[in-house]
């Protein structure tokens, strides 16, 4: 196993994203528990002063935990920049982002709407911003290319024709994420197969192509599209990791 991970994983050189993407989930996970625990205190009516676990108040101020991680995320970044540490502190300086990483985009939607959104619908942001950093740090580790295209594969005659390529897929990529598919769109960087389906089919109704290009007839479309069942479940899923309780004022 150890010789698996030193030839694979250290060699070349993916081992800081595979210990930042761990640190990354792990710590979305422990966060989300402990909010979850604390909220639930909360809307039973339970007295938390003597709890363990608790929010962090400071001179009457709730520091949420955006704090820490953006704190987190400045010190890696600085210990990184200059002193370019080799394994294993590399690996450890990338754990730590993906820490802060975590930390700081579980409550993306807060310095989003600048306003405490978090047990609201305006949470949702955050999960999706958790779901799009997590696919994000699998294509570092898998190393691939963020354009679809291998390393070393472009010789010089063909410099032109790949240029094309390139701004061409970037676009319709582009395109996929305005029609409010993210997530699909930056999977389909390096597999533009989603990202070509993606721009092909109806935008989401809250999405920004949506609003500006669709008549009245094509948003009924996409609003009856998406009020299928599989959209509901993936509203469900992002709920349960959202936590309880939403919508409830604390």
């Amino acid at each position: 196993m150890a010789d698996w991970y030193q030839t694979h994983l250290v060699d070349t050189g993916r081992s800081p994203a595979l210990w930042l993407l761990i640190g990354f989930l792990v710590t979305f996970g422990i966060t989300r528990g402990i909010t979850v625990m604390i909220r639930n205190r909360k809307l039973r009516g339970e007295d938390e002063s003597d709890a363990a676990i608790k929010d962090v108040v400071v001179g009457g101020v709730h520091i949420h935990h955006q704090v820490w991680g953006i704190m987190l995320l400045l010190v890696m970044g600085i210990l990184e920049f200059r002193f370019r540490p080799d394994a294993p502190w590399a690996e450890v300086i990338a754990a730590l982002f993906g820490v802060g990483a975590a930390l700081t985009l579980d409550e993306f939607a807060l310095w989003l709407h600048l306003e405490d959104v978090y047990w609201s619908a305006e949470g949702r942001k955050s999960i999706d911003a958790i779901m799009v950093a997590a696919v994000v740090g699998l294509g570092l580790l898998m190393g691939a290319s963020p354009i679809g295209l291998p390393e070393g594969s472009v010789g010089k005659d063909g410099l032109w024709l790949v240029s094309a390529f390139v701004v061409v897929h970037i676009g319709y990529t582009v395109v996929c994420m305005l029609k409010g598919k993210l997530v699909t769109g930056l999977v389909g960087l390096p597999n533009p197969f989603f990202s070509v389906v993606g721009a092909i089919r109806l935008a989401k109704p809250s999405s920004f192509w949506a609003k500006r290009f669709y008549a009245d007839a094509k948003m009924a479309r996409a609003e009856a599209r998406f009020a299928g069942v599989r959209h509901e479940r993936l509203d469900r899923v992002k709920d349960k990791l959202a936590g309880p309780g939403r919508d409830a004022s604390v």
